[in-house]
């Protein structure tokens, strides 16, 4: 939009519009950014919340950024190790898939590795405590297989009196060889890797892995860099730990029950590039992602920062450590319970959700694939906030009201974002609407009309009836564009005068 001073309005508009203009604030554009909300970390635990307000405070960043990452990092040390039991047969896994947008300059990737760090400690410490058993079993596996290629040997060369039982003895040593595994290093984290390399490195982990990045490179193999064609079968039912089985001949993996984390910070074109990849959405990829789109603090920065104080980041390096840990023990998943007044509060919340899903008149319609999901991604939350709150004995103690609603206000936070996200992504066809209507009144250079003189110079096979154009017009209120208003009764029966608006002077002369 282009933006003129007072000045040049007056010089633009005819004499009455000109004394109109103060009257009307400058319209918003329909490519504006909404007033989104910040990320509400005190929702966090004392112990995670300080750290992350400090991180976005020595680096200059929005709290958004770091909070995001927290989250994916929490869903990195639970996720595949812990459930949340909701209700009935309702369970739902701890793992996440979380992207934060924020243009370049914004130091991503010094925010990553703050948060990062202590999982590749994690990790560090797993591999050195599993390092003699790797060894042992090894050693094991090479031995056992000596002896039973030797006994094959054996069998071979005996007489025929004796091949019989030693043929059977070969047979023995070969099937307890094949029966020994060796177990693999551990590996929490991977970076932008192939869908083929996730899906190995998850039947490899014991059915889990978190893919973290401060870049958007893993969109762009899903999309199909190396292999020509979307591959994303990995990234579907990993998220919602769907039974993953690969048979081919150059490999075969059984995962029952994948649970694959992923947390990125992009470029905000990267959110608009992948909504044009053919699949993406259809097959419901985008709406896995918890979006956050946070305004940039680039230009506004202090510089000179109080730094992360030693004894706060110290908690937060052993509290995620300690968390991995004594979750990576657990080969059957922990269950997480809900307590009966926090299953209430879900309930609650969902009650509100549901009528916002309609496609028509919802005002999540328009990404109901997305906000589906968002119950549920509610109650992983609230698991993951209940475990960092509870490092060792979260699995002995139901899911509190207090921890609901905090991952209910998480929730709230990040549908604002996702509809300002799915926004850029073209996903809102009430958008698209709302620019045919600004291209008419543009045309006509109205200064009030009546609904129903709009309606006839629209197109019908955009909007087929009167109550089609509602939304658009709505949405062009809300952007400053139009202002509805009833006109009185010409006498004292029949039916009430149709509203009727007002367009914003900017729309008669000068090119908004």
């Amino acid at each position: 939009m282009t933006a003129f001073t007072d000045e040049e309005l007056q010089n633009t508009l005819a004499p009455d519009e000109a004394r109109e203009r103060p009257m009307w604030e400058e319209p918003i554009p329909l490519t504006g950014r909404r007033d989104l909300p910040a990320f509400p970390v005190h929702v966090f635990p004392t112990w995670l919340g300080q750290f992350v307000t400090a991180v976005a405070e020595e680096t200059q960043t929005p709290i958004d950024l770091p909070g995001s990452i927290a989250l994916s990092v929490l869903a990195a040390a639970a996720g595949g190790r812990a459930v949340v039991h909701v209700r009935g047969n309702w369970r739902e896994p701890t793992n996440l898939y979380v992207v934060c947008a924020l243009p370049p300059a914004n130091r991503k990737s010094a925010v990553f590795a703050l948060l990062t760090d202590p999982l590749y400690e994690a990790e560090k410490q797993l591999k050195t405590a599993m390092a003699p058993a790797i060894v042992e079993a090894a050693m094991t596996a090479r031995l056992a297989k000596e002896a039973a290629d030797k006994a094959a040997t054996k069998a071979a060369s005996a007489d025929a009196d004796r091949r019989e039982e030693l043929v059977a003895e070969a047979i023995g040593l070969a099937q307890t060889a094949e029966s020994l595994a060796v177990p693999v290093e551990p590996l929490l984290m991977a970076d932008d890797s192939t869908s083929e390399t996730v899906t190995s490195l998850i039947a490899e982990q014991g059915g889990r892995l978190a893919v973290m990045s401060a870049e958007g490179g893993i969109f762009d193999i899903i999309a199909g860099r190396y292999s020509g064609a979307p591959n994303m079968e990995v990234f579907l039912k990993g998220h919602a730990g769907d039974r993953l089985r690969v048979n081919r001949q150059t490999r075969r993996e059984y995962i029952d029950h994948p649970a694959l984390t992923i947390g990125l910070a992009v470029q905000p074109d990267v959110l608009r590039d992948i909504a044009k990849v053919k699949g993406f959405d259809g097959r419901g990829l985008l709406a896995r992602f918890l979006y956050s789109l946070p305004k940039s603090l680039v230009g506004e920065r202090e510089i000179i920062t109080e730094p992360i104080p030693d004894d706060v980041r110290a908690t937060y390096e052993s509290n995620v450590i300690a968390l991995t840990l004594a979750l990576a023990e657990w080969t059957d998943p922990a269950v997480i319970q809900l307590s009966p007044d926090a299953d209430k509060a879900l309930i609650a919340y969902q009650e509100r959700v549901e009528p916002q899903l309609k496609v028509r008149g919802g005002a999540l319609g328009h990404i109901s694939t997305w906000a589906g999901k968002l119950a549920g991604a509610v109650a992983r939350m609230a698991a993951l906030l209940h475990l960092a709150q509870h490092l060792d004995t979260g699995h002995t103690k139901p899911v509190t009201e207090a921890t609901m609603r905090a991952a209910i206000e998480l929730g709230e936070c990040f549908t604002a974002h996702a509809l300002a996200v799915f926004d850029v992504m073209g996903a809102d066809p009430t958008v698209g609407r709302a620019r045919a209507v600004l291209e008419v009144l543009r045309a006509e250079g109205w200064q009030e009309v009546s609904r129903r003189d709009l309606f006839t110079k629209l197109s019908r096979s955009e909007f087929p009836n009167v109550a089609d154009l509602e939304p658009a017009t709505t949405l062009l209120e809300e952007h400053g564009y139009l202002r509805s208003y009833q006109p009185e009764r010409s006498g004292a029966r029949g039916r009430p005068p149709a509203p009727r608006y007002r367009v914003h002077p900017v729309l008669r002369e000068v090119d908004a």
